[in-house]
This record gives C-alpha cells, sequence and structure tokens, in this order.
C-alpha cells in the first residue's frame, strides 16, 4: 500500500488561479465582447458646490454615433429609485441621493448625465457637448470647519452638515472621573488623511437586458455580487429574480469595491431603454479618482488617562468623520468600528467614545482595507508611545504591561465586546527577539551619543483587529455565509461559495479544505464564485471573513456530503448503518473489507439504480454558515528606519511582522495578504493622501499627482506567526486580509518619530513625507 498523502490543509500551495492570471487568460469586465456593443461616457461636475441652472444635451443627441443621452429626468420618469445606504444609524440624516445629480452638484466628478455611443470615443467627444449652466457655491471642504455656523450646507434640506452622533461609555464607569483622579494625562490629536484605494483595475459595468426573458444581466468589478443584484432589483423596482450579476474577475478590491454605486444603476436603466443592445462603461483613472469612493477621512483627540507607570486606567476619543457628499452602502459604519476597537489589545477598564459623522463637498469616504480598524489601532498606538514618553519608560515595556493575560481570555473590553482567544504577549516577544529589539536600542543610543549620528528609529506596533465579519445582528445585509459542495457522477468536485474572492486566493485554500475532506487530489475540486445565476446567495468578501465564515460554511456543507454518502455507503456495501462505515483516504469501507471510491459511491447516487428508501438522487449539499461572534486576530510588528538629517527621506533597515490570524490553511497566502497589507500601510504611513483645495478640486486625480510605495520604497519584510485558534468556527481561522494594513501604519509612524526624539519631535501626522520630516527638523520639533 502507498503512503497516505500529507494533508493539504497546511501546506504552502501555490495559488490555482494564477497561472490563468500570469498569462493574460483570464477576463476582467473590460475583456467582455458582445456584438452591438454600446459605450457609454458620464459628465461628471467640474465644480464641487454649484446649482445646476440648465443641462442641455441637444447638441450631444445630435452628435455623429451616439445613441441615447440621458439626465436625472429620464431617471425620474423611469421611476428609478435613489442609491442606498444600508448603514444607518440611529438618529442619521441622510439625503436623497440619486444616481445623477438633480438640482446641485455637491462634489466635482458627482454624475450629471451620461452619453451612449456606437464607440468610445463618440460617447466622449459628445459628453462635451453637453452645456450645463452651473451657479458655483461656496464649499464645504474641512470636516471641522463645516460644522461651524454659517458654514456652507451640503443638503439644505437637512439644515445641517452634521449627519450622525455615536456615543459609547463603558457602563458603570465615569470616565470624566477617572480621568480627574489620575496622576497622568496624556493628549494626542490624531489625523487619518484621506486615501484612494488605486486598485489596478478601475471600477466599471457591462449590462444588456433581454426583454424577451425579462432578463437583465450587470457584470461589474464587486467584492458583493449577490449584495448589487438585491440592491439593484430594490433600486430599479424589478423582480431581483430577473436580476443576475456576475463579477468576472477582480483587479483589486480594496473595499473600494464594496459597495453598490451610481453607475451600476445608471448602466441598469441605460440596457433596459436600449435592449438588447448592451452597454459597457470603464471608469477612466482620474474618474476612478474622483467618483469611487476614498478611505480614512478621521480627525479628533485621543486621550489616556494613567498611573506613573504607563499602565492605562481609561480612554477618552472624540472623532470626526469626514462622510462627503453622500452616505455610500456602509460609510456611517466605518467610524462605528473604529470607536469599538479603541482599546486595541490592552486591558483599558473603561472608555468614552463620541463620533460625529459630517458631510462635505467631497467624494464619499467609505470602507478601505481594515475600514475603520486601521483608524483605531493608529490611534492607540501612538497613544501607547505618548504614555511611555510622558512616563519615561521603553514603548516596549509599556505595551507589555497592559496587555491581559492569556487565561483572561475569552476576554471583554471596555466597548462590549468579546475578543475570542488571543497571547499577545507570545507574539510581542517573538517580534522583539526576531527583530533583535535589546541590540537595536543599543546602537540607537551609541548614534544619539555620538556627534552627526545616524538618526535611528525603532516603532513597535501591537494590535487586535475585528474580523470574520460576523453575526448578523450586527451587520445590514446579514452576515452569514454559504457554500455548496457537489460530487459530480465520475467523482469531480464543484464548490459553490457566496464569498467572492477577488486575490485572497480561495479558490485554492477552499480546494485545500475540499480535498482533505473528501480526500480527492485538489486538480479534481474546482471552487465557482461570483454569479448569481450559477452560485446561492452569499454575502461576499470583506472584513476578513471569506475563510473564518464563508470556509466554515464549506466545512459544514462537506460533513453533509460525507453523512449523506455513508448512508448510501452503507446500502451498498451491506453494513448495518451508516456509523459501520469507514470513510478515509477517498473511500467508504466495512470492518470486513469491502470497498467504494468517492468516485464509485458519486456514480451510483446519480444513477439512483439502488438507493436507499427517502435518498435523494446524487451527492451534494449545501449549508449557511452564522457566526456567534466575530474573530480577532492579532500580532506585533516591528519597524526600524533611518531619517537622513540633510533630505528627512525615510529609509528602512528592517521591518518584522508576528501576526496570529488563528490557524493557518496555507501559508503562502497568508504571507501574500500581509506583504500587501504592509504595502499599503507604508502608503498612507509615508506617501498617500487625497488633497482637496479650498473650492473642493481633488489635486491628487491621477496617479501623476497621488504618490503610492514603489518597489525600492518598501522594505524586505520578515514574517512570521504564531498560532492561536479561535474557538467561534471549526477551522479556527481568524482572517489575514487586512492585518498588515492594521498594524504596519503606527509601526512606521512611531519608528519615524522615534527617530525624531532628538529634536524634541513628539507627533508627525500621515504622511511622512521628506519636506514635513526635514521642515521638523529645521524648527527643532516644533510643528
Amino acid at each position: 500500500m502507498s503512503a497516505p498523502r500529507p494533508p493539504y490543509v497546511g501546506r504552502p500551495i501555490k495559488r490555482t488561479e494564477d497561472p490563468r492570471l500570469i498569462r493574460g487568460l483570464a477576463h476582467y469586465v473590460d475583456d467582455l465582447r458582445f456584438a452591438d456593443l454600446l459605450h457609454v461616457s458620464i459628465l461628471r461636475s467640474m465644480h464641487a458646490h454649484a446649482r445646476l441652472v440648465s443641462v442641455d444635451t441637444k447638441a450631444a443627441r445630435a452628435a455623429p454615433g451616439v445613441v441615447d443621452v440621458v439626465t436625472v429626468e429620464d431617471l425620474d420618469r423611469s421611476g428609478t429609485g435613489d442609491v442606498p445606504c444600508a448603514a444607518g444609524l440611529a438618529g442619521m440624516k441622510k439625503p436623497v441621493h440619486r444616481p445623477l445629480a438633480r438640482g446641485k452638484a455637491r462634489f466635482a466628478g458627482e454624475p450629471i448625465a451620461a452619453v451612449v455611443a456606437t464607440s468610445r470615443y463618440a460617447a466622449r467627444d459628445a459628453v462635451d457637448l453637453v452645456a450645463v449652466d452651473y451657479d458655483p457655491l461656496d464649499a464645504a471642504v474641512d470636516p471641522e470647519r463645516a460644522l461651524e455656523p454659517g458654514a456652507p450646507l451640503v443638503h439644505e434640506e437637512l439644515e445641517t452638515n452634521r449627519a450622525f452622533d455615536w456615543k459609547v461609555e463603558t457602563p458603570g464607569k465615569d470616565v470624566d472621573a477617572l480621568f480627574a483622579a489620575a496622576p497622568k494625562v496624556v493628549t494626542q490629536r490624531i489625523v487619518h488623511q484621506r486615501l484612494v484605494p488605486v486598485p489596478i483595475e478601475p471600477r466599471g459595468a457591462v449590462a444588456q437586458y433581454l426583454p424577451g426573458e425579462r432578463q437583465l444581466t450587470l457584470w461589474t468589478s464587486t467584492q458583493i455580487p449577490h449584495l448589487v443584484r438585491t440592491a439593484l432589483a430594490a433600486t430599479l423596482g424589478f423582480p431581483e429574480n430577473r436580476v443576475r450579476v456576475v463579477a468576472p474577475e477582480v483587479g483589486g478590491g480594496f473595499g473600494a469595491k464594496l459597495n453598490f454605486y451610481a453607475e451600476e444603476v445608471l448602466l441598469a436603466v441605460l440596457s433596459m431603454r436600449l435592449a438588447p443592445r448592451p452597454v459597457k462603461w470603464i471608469a477612466t483613472r482620474r474618474e476612478d479618482f474622483a467618483g469611487t469612493i476614498h478611505g480614512r477621512g478621521q480627525v479628533g483627540t485621543i486621550e489616556a488617562a494613567c498611573d506613573p507607570q504607563g499602565r492605562i486606567q481609561a480612554v477618552r476619543y472624540r472623532s470626526i468623520q469626514d462622510i462627503g457628499a453622500y452616505p455610500q452602502l456602509l460609510s456611517p459604519a466605518i467610524p462605528t468600528l473604529t470607536g469599538i476597537m479603541v482599546p486595541g489589545c490592552y486591558r483599558i477598564p473603561a472608555v468614552k467614545i463620541e463620533l460625529a459623522g459630517v458631510y462635505t463637498n467631497k467624494m464619499s469616504t467609505d470602507a478601505y482595507r481594515g475600514a475603520g480598524r486601521p483608524e483605531a489601532t493608529y490611534q492607540i498606538e501612538r497613544l501607547v508611545d505618548v504614555v511611555a514618553r510622558a512616563v519615561g519608560r521603553d514603548p516596549a515595556d509599556v505595551r507589555r504591561d497592559n496587555f491581559p493575560a492569556p487565561e483572561e481570555f475569552p476576554f471583554p473590553t471596555a466597548t462590549g465586546l468579546t475578543y475570542d482567544s488571543g497571547d499577545y504577549a507570545k507574539a510581542f516577544r517573538k517580534a522583539l527577539e526576531i527583530a533583535g529589539y535589546s541590540g537595536l536600542r543599543e546602537e540607537q543610543k551609541r548614534e544619539r551619543a555620538r556627534p552627526g549620528g545616524r538618526l535611528i528609529g525603532i516603532g513597535v506596533s501591537s494590535y487586535v483587529e475585528i474580523c470574520a465579519l460576523g453575526p448578523s445582528a450586527a451587520l445590514a445585509a446579514g452576515g452569514w455565509e454559504s457554500a455548496t459542495v457537489r460530487v459530480e457522477p465520475t467523482g469531480q468536485v464543484t464548490v459553490l461559495t457566496g464569498a467572492s474572492p477577488h486575490g485572497q486566493g480561495q479558490e485554492t485554500s477552499f480546494a485545500q479544505i475540499a480535498a482533505d475532506a473528501l480526500g480527492v487530489s485538489i486538480d479534481d475540486i474546482v471552487v465557482k464564485h461570483g454569479d448569481t445565476q450559477e452560485v446561492q446567495y452569499g454575502i461576499g468578501t470583506f472584513g476578513s471573513r471569506a475563510t473564518a465564515v464563508g470556509g466554515t460554511a464549506l466545512v459544514h456543507a462537506l460533513e453533509r456530503v460525507v453523512a449523506k454518502a455513508k448512508r448510501l455507503a452503507a446500502h451498498l456495501l451491506g453494513a448495518a448503518s451508516p456509523e459501520a462505515v469507514r470513510f478515509a483516504g477517498g473511500a467508504f469501507s466495512t470492518e470486513d473489507g469491502r470497498r467504494l471510491a468517492l468516485a464509485e459511491l458519486a456514480t451510483a447516487a446519480h444513477h439512483a439504480k439502488s438507493i436507499p428508501e427517502g435518498f435523494e438522487p446524487g451527492l451534494q449539499a449545501t449549508y449557511a454558515f452564522e457566526p456567534k461572534n466575530f474573530t480577532f486576530p492579532f500580532g506585533t510588528h516591528v519597524c526600524v528606519v533611518e531619517v537622513d538629517r540633510e533630505t528627512g527621506d525615510v529609509r528602512f533597515l528592517k521591518y518584522v511582522a508576528v501576526d496570529d490570524c488563528g490557524r493557518v490553511i496555507n501559508p503562502l497566502l497568508v504571507d501574500g495578504q500581509v506583504h500587501g497589507g504592509i504595502v499599503q500601510a507604508i502608503g498612507q504611513a509615508l506617501f498617500e493622501e487625497a488633497v482637496y483645495d479650498e473650492a473642493g478640486q481633488l489635486l491628487t486625480g491621477e496617479l501623476m499627482d497621488y504618490a503610492v510605495p514603489k518597489a525600492h520604497q518598501v522594505p524586505r519584510m520578515q514574517t512570521d506567526r504564531t498560532e492561536t485558534p479561535t474557538p467561534v468556527n471549526p477551522l479556527g481561522v481568524k482572517g489575514v486580509g487586512e492585518a498588515g494594513t492594521i498594524g504596519a501604519t503606527p509601526a512606521v509612524v512611531n519608528a519615524v518619530v522615534d527617530a525624531l526624539a532628538p529634536y524634541g519631535v513628539a507627533h508627525v501626522d500621515m504622511p511622512l513625507r521628506p519636506e514635513k520630516v526635514w521642515k521638523l527638523m529645521q524648527k527643532g520639533g516644533a510643528a
């Protein structure tokens, strides 16, 4: 007998998706080709805030190749609904959000009209012929000033720019009294600049309506095809069972494609007007910068009350979230994620959080990789460094003293969450050991004592994040996930997942899980997703949930398939009961040596010539998993930098990341996610910022002006992990898609601030561009 095959789960298997992507054989939205395809170009407001006195489309309609031109009046006549916001908060003021602007433009880039033509070039030329008479208005750009009396109102009907207030205070704790009695109080203002997500593939959509079948199909670059289908049907007032949404390959999502956009509504309406001809819209890079959601955009103040050793007794946090002109699908939920994760990975007994959402004349902010949790981690990790400086202790020692012990888990937090499992000190120790922390501090000490010595900075960041979103009670659209497993008549296996991976690698990791459970080769498994007509309803991919929730649904579906197969095997093998049948290595057997391979059993199940009474022919099962809690991955990152005294340039000397995402299905995929997240965090820390001028014009509206990290600016990363399984799901997995983005930003900033300590610098707001760092050194830290 041959030796049993080692399990697939836990092995660093290369992504099965990669060959088609690397060879250019994959299909993105813009790769879709149809006969009689029409092209859409969208006229966008040139002003951030202006009344639309008139919109004249006559010249555009008469242009060569133009088939149709629509404005909001056309949408009104068709009964098209508003762009929805699913995540409302109690008392929130929500404006009307039409797919095309009605009466007023509220941000530069807001869609006003759409032109459909026989070619992309004809459509683009005709857009310039739409004549708009603007009456420009003052713009509300700064979210703090937007709350001041007399500020321009983004939505006059709301009579305020304040969208919502959200508060949390630990029950039974008088936080203000704890601050009044504290031996030490430290305060730090924190700015999280706006970021542009910048996926390689900009947004795009193709829509086609077949009137004979009354079938509307939308191909769109999205992370949430089923939720888009539901939202689209509701917005159009069209039967959902006649709407099909397909997510082909998605060239980067990062949360920007966890949304439902005006353009998706617009394409659907146009396809129905021009049926059966399909219509296509692909955003230009400038359109994508101006009209796709931005990330972050919070500004606030965080305070800690602590004892003389730096043990934190209470935290207060007041923050403003720049919503932009309209709340998109999840905009109000993002700052609440920040609020509930303010305690970070520390034993903080009391918190008081006050958040305000503010409308401004800018593009909306919404989920961007980490979605509220990078903000929470950044502010608490900056605060811990400020505390350490105030009490004169090493920031590593202050962190260690504030960690909860492993035996305290499940750990209840001051904001009402329960962390599932953790050993924060273990990951912390491992990261410091790999980095050689004590030696680095000695080297730094020597350089500081030497005249003109190198400006070395050491930054530490310990994080915990809320993942596997999540219990349905906490999410507007539901937090469960689905999976179907189908063993085909010849023994191959098809997995249908309601998650919609777009780079996370679930085509590989789900195949690993299924291969182990069924004892088949990973090459005999196909994982399908993203097509609402083929795949059972699912929630989608975001919040590091695809494996923790979707993978768990798969595990349960596999268990159902095996249980059903055992029943048939017992019948065919003459066993007394299914319990008397053993399943291992892809075969069913009895104690006396009778045996059936899974493929043989699948054939028998489909032919149904000899099946038990009441046995449903075929061999498949579906399961929808509802998690009972979130999961809480954690880890520690250590960043070492050198700051150039002459230029302010930041150079990486070392980067160490020790992450704990629970049980690891595929180490190669985990490392890839961590690497990508760290690079995006470095972008925020050092380079990236969506900058608007006082008139609300986006000054960083293309890649010539918006700096994303380049390969030579990224450090070599040393990654390692600890493994603390979660009890929330049978896989023990927690999620890792956003870990790098959450853990790295404060590590980088803490390192740079530490390097500048000899100049008296205590804090620098992101991004830490060379000119900003250089000016601080010239001013001796006064900024």
